[in-house]
């Protein structure tokens, strides 16, 4: 398949059929603008597509951040409709992630703050160098967390700490991020994308139609039982 070009992210598969898809925006500490919501979809379509590809890393570009969030320069021209359609459009292309049936791990190098929390909770699992951090500080801006992390951080970490982290906007270290199930692993920044490719590599060992069946019934973990 033909490699994609895009202007905001970086993509590129390997001889072991490893996606690593890498947010490119390093001087604005990779923030999600509205470029890059639209380009994560359309790398996410072709790793889908693609029947080399076996698994996604999505990571960061620079050592600063995985993601800081949503580009808040593209707030100031928003009505409330804009707004909504803008959270919408996040909303689906996040889902889009937790809905591969191929494994998506995040390697997560600094903040992940906001939107970039939201993203890396996207993915199936998250691996994070030893100086990431993570919070959902929108309540500061006066807004709420807008791409799903109202849901997907109680699932991961209990409503309880999940309601503190957003009401008080407060930062957790990698570790904290670790103790309480936030993240899967924490590694030294050098070892951070070895570990997330040796993950992908240890699931795409195992039978591609197990692996997306395991993926669809855990998504299901929230429906009631017949």
């Amino acid at each position: 398949m033909d490699t994609p070009s895009f202007d905001t992210l970086l993509y590129d598969v390997d001889a072991d059929g490893v996606a690593t898809i890498t947010l490119n925006r390093p001087d604005a500490l990779n923030a999600l603008s509205i470029q890059v919501v639209s380009e994560l979809s359309r790398a996410f379509r072709q790793a889908r597509a693609d029947a080399a590809v076996r698994g996604v890393i999505l990571t960061g570009a620079g050592e600063k951040a995985f993601a800081a969030g949503a580009d808040i320069s593209e707030f100031a021209g928003m009505d409330a409709l804009d707004g909504h359609r803008f959270a919408l459009r996040g909303q689906g292309v996040f889902n889009q992630i937790e809905q591969m049936a191929k494994p998506v791990v995040a390697a997560v190098n600094g903040y992940a703050l906001g939107g970039g929390c939201e993203l890396a909770m996207a993915c199936h699992l998250r691996v994070a160098s030893d100086n990431a951090q993570f919070g959902q500080p929108e309540v500061n801006l006066g807004l709420i967390p807008g791409y799903g992390g109202t849901q997907r951080l109680p699932r991961l970490v209990g409503r309880g700490i999940a309601t503190e982290l957003m009401l008080t906007g407060d930062r957790v270290t990698a570790q904290r991020a670790y103790e309480i199930g936030l993240v899967n692993r924490v590694v030294a920044s050098e070892a951070l994308q070895t570990t997330a490719k040796e993950m992908i590599q240890t699931i795409a060992s195992k039978a591609p139609v197990a692996v997306a069946m395991t993926l669809q019934a855990i998504r299901a973990a929230d429906l009631p039982l017949p």
